[in-house]
């Protein structure tokens, strides 16, 4: 049994223990509540410093590109390879420069040396060196055109419908395939009983050029030296 003295005393403590953790919670509260609004305070201070010293990015305007127009450009040619080697197929548009002129050549691997058709052959010399003037047929029509060339060799050519060998003349031509340009010989010969008035050979082939039977037309001269030329097709 408890004197009901010292239970009084007790409940009189136990108040007053009571009052002082109230008192201390609502300081605790006051002081966290101030320290929120301080590192509040701190934190929009530092933000503001921080949009006064940076702008924001602006993205640049964002300007049409128009694609560039592909009418009314010349055709630099066309011409597939394959390891170097130009990829070409058994008939071939071929370009003669000087007189300007388009054939249809045919592509054998057979032939030695290329070949192209001349007519009125006339040789003779000029500053004691051998050259030739002969006339190159227009491709749909009938007229020719003259050329003078130095004579580069003689070839003795030996047909199965002939007796006697045959000593064409050999001259420089330079042309072009595809956007493929070279300087190469070739024989003049009436070919006027041949399908084609040009024959690509071995000669040009050598190194250069791969032949994909299944195909025709696989190379496509500039629009700049066709352009203004006759053609055969």
């Amino acid at each position: 049994m408890v004197p009901k003295e010292n239970l009084d005393k007790l409940n009189g403590s136990v108040q007053s223990q009571r009052a002082t953790l109230v008192t201390m919670e609502g300081n605790a509260t006051a002081r966290h509540d101030k320290l929120v609004e301080i590192n509040n305070t701190s934190t929009r201070t530092i933000l503001e410093a921080i949009e006064q010293k940076i702008e924001k990015p602006e993205c640049p305007p964002v300007t049409a590109q128009a694609c560039p127009s592909v009418t009314n450009q010349p055709s630099k040619g066309r011409a597939d390879r394959l390891k170097g080697k130009l990829i070409v197929g058994e008939l071939e548009k071929f370009y003669l420069a000087g007189p300007g002129i388009v054939y249809n050549a045919r592509i054998d691997s057979g032939a030695e040396t290329s070949s192209i058709d001349a007519r009125n052959i006339t040789k003779f010399e000029r500053d004691s060196n051998n050259w030739v003037r002969f006339e190159v047929p227009v491709p749909g029509s009938e007229e020719y055109v003259t050329m003078e060339k130095e004579v580069s060799r003689r070839v003795r050519i030996i047909q199965s419908s002939a007796d006697e060998a045959d000593r064409r003349v050999v001259v420089e031509l330079q042309f072009a395939i595809g956007d493929h340009q070279q300087v190469a010989e070739f024989t003049l010969t009436d070919r006027r009983h041949l399908s084609h008035n040009v024959l690509i050979g071995r000669n040009i082939l050598r190194d250069m050029m791969l032949i994909d039977v299944g195909k025709e037309f696989a190379t496509e001269l500039p629009s700049s030296l066709t352009q203004n030329n006759g053609d055969d097709s």
